[in-house]
């Protein structure tokens, strides 16, 4: 019997992500590369994943704002390797909040904590564009 570790590394494939209704506007702007927010207008905080209720104040009165695309690695971890390797990372975006994310199109041995990073969006398997975030 052979193992995983037996055969040829395959690249790894982006899931297409799970499309809710209060998240439809979120995946549409991935689609034409821009990273949206939820900010709600009673307490002004800024908040991610997309939600129609804030989860500082428990208002609905929430609207979409564009992000600026930057941030800094919080933390980070590599996992597989060859081709499917792939690193995980927690990204604070300038506006305040955190995304669990993928840091791609770089060397994970040369990232770091604190580093600067900014916004791509890569297709997923028959679903709409991800973010993903690649050194600054």
């Amino acid at each position: 019997m052979s193992s995983p570790q037996d055969k040829g590394a395959q690249p790894r494939r982006i899931p297409a992500p799970r499309v809710l209704p209060e998240s439809q506007a979120y995946w549409s702007a991935a689609d034409e590369g821009r990273l949206l927010l939820k900010q709600c207008d009673d307490c002004g905080e800024v908040h991610h994943y997309p939600r129609d209720i804030c989860p500082h104040c428990l208002s609905a009165n929430t609207r979409w704002v564009q992000a600026s695309g930057f941030g800094r690695i919080y933390s980070h971890s590599t996992m597989g390797r060859g081709e499917a390797a792939y690193t995980l990372a927690l990204v604070t975006l300038d506006e305040g909040v955190t995304l669990m994310t993928n840091l791609v199109d770089c060397d994970p041995a040369a990232l770091a904590i604190d580093q600067r990073v900014r916004v791509v969006f890569k297709p997923s398997d028959g679903g709409h564009a991800v973010p993903m975030f690649t050194p600054a």
